[in-house]
């Protein structure tokens, strides 16, 4: 895990130029050398992949890691690789609410949202015991921390329209055992409290994470952990979150959780699922695999009346964790990015 009508493409406006003025003279942001002489020219973004991103409702940041790597190496001459990016840095992708204070971000996101008109895409992640102690370890200290975390969280998003990610991961380590028994109670009632507080802002959207196919095999395991958690209030449920699971692998698993739900709807995270998973073992699979793509674009125009919207909730480019030479998770790794990127088909 880490630490997902559209916006036109980023714009380099005054701020952004003295930006321009400072990283020319410096190295490439994450130390990324220049291309070797006689390396191929990147290809460039396709069109349609321009015109997909336009009809996204979902709001685009212009000051992500991705936007501010454009510029560095526009900056720096590679142009080429500059444009290829775009395909990250010129679409919308979740905003992951800091574990320390969410307020700064989210009301920084909120106004750009608001002054685009356009829908504010949310993860919550800081639950207690998050990660179980692997690569995202860390979590709010106790349950009284996370209530006045998720508080705030739901406090700055205010009224704007926003769809919200609760939780990637926390319903399925209960399931797979890796979540230690005696906090199971604890975590249904936090993530239930989670849904309730989001839900009392007007115009937000809440879907809680539901994993991917490749990890809780049998989908009928999940209804009731859902609904435990509060699925009942939510407005869904997420799929594929960080993993690499096909569209349709995905979309066939979540109508069998939504047969089991009433007819709960879904969102699938297509942020990295380009080429699918990693073949091989789950476990080794999932971290930083190589030779994956950026998959479909983020949209709420899916052609299947029970997916509700396609998400980059993984922010492609950011480390998964320390595993094939990545940074720690969360952080941004642009030589990662411009390969998804690079693979892309859309």
């Amino acid at each position: 895990m880490p630490p997902a009508a559209r916006r036109p493409r980023f714009r380099t406006t005054a701020p952004v130029l003295g930006l321009l003025a400072l990283l020319a003279a410096a190295p490439a942001c994450g130390g990324e050398p220049a291309p070797e002489p006689g390396t191929p020219a990147a290809t460039p973004a396709a069109p349609s992949a321009i015109v997909a991103a336009e009809e996204s409702p979902f709001w685009v940041d212009p000051h992500s890691d991705a936007a501010r790597q454009v510029a560095a190496w526009e900056a720096a001459g590679r142009n080429s690789d500059a444009q290829v990016l775009r395909r990250i840095a010129d679409r919308p992708l979740t905003l992951w609410g800091p574990g320390d204070d969410p307020g700064p971000e989210i009301r920084r996101a909120r106004a750009g949202a608001r002054a685009t008109g356009r829908t504010l895409l949310l993860a919550a992640y800081n639950i207690p015991y998050r990660d179980c102690g692997q690569h995202s370890a860390g979590g709010a200290p106790d349950a009284q921390a996370y209530r006045s975390w998720i508080g705030a969280f739901a406090d700055n998003i205010e009224d704007t329209k926003a769809v919200v990610v609760l939780e990637p991961d926390a319903i399925a380590h209960i399931i797979d055992g890796c979540t230690r028994p005696e906090h199971h109670a604890e975590r249904y009632q936090l993530l239930s409290e989670a849904v309730d507080r989001l839900k009392r802002n007007p115009n937000t959207k809440v879907y809680l994470d539901a994993g991917n196919p490749a990890w809780i095999p049998n989908p009928m395991d999940l209804v009731d952990p859902l609904f435990k958690a509060g699925l009942a209030r939510a407005d869904g449920f997420a799929l594929n979150v960080s993993n690499f699971q096909p569209d349709a692998a995905a979309r066939a698993y979540g109508a069998k959780i939504s047969k089991g739900t009433s007819g709960k709807h879904f969102v699938i995270d297509t942020s990295r699922n380009g080429d699918g998973p990693l073949p091989g073992n789950r476990a080794q699979a999932w971290c930083n695999p190589p030779g994956r793509a950026l998959g479909a674009p983020p949209t709420d125009r899916t052609g299947d009346p029970l997916v509700d919207a396609y998400l980059w909730v993984k922010r492609p480019g950011e480390s998964d964790g320390t595993c094939r030479g990545g940074p720690s998770a969360g952080t941004w790794w642009p030589d990662y990015a411009l390969g998804l990127a690079r693979r892309a088909r859309e």
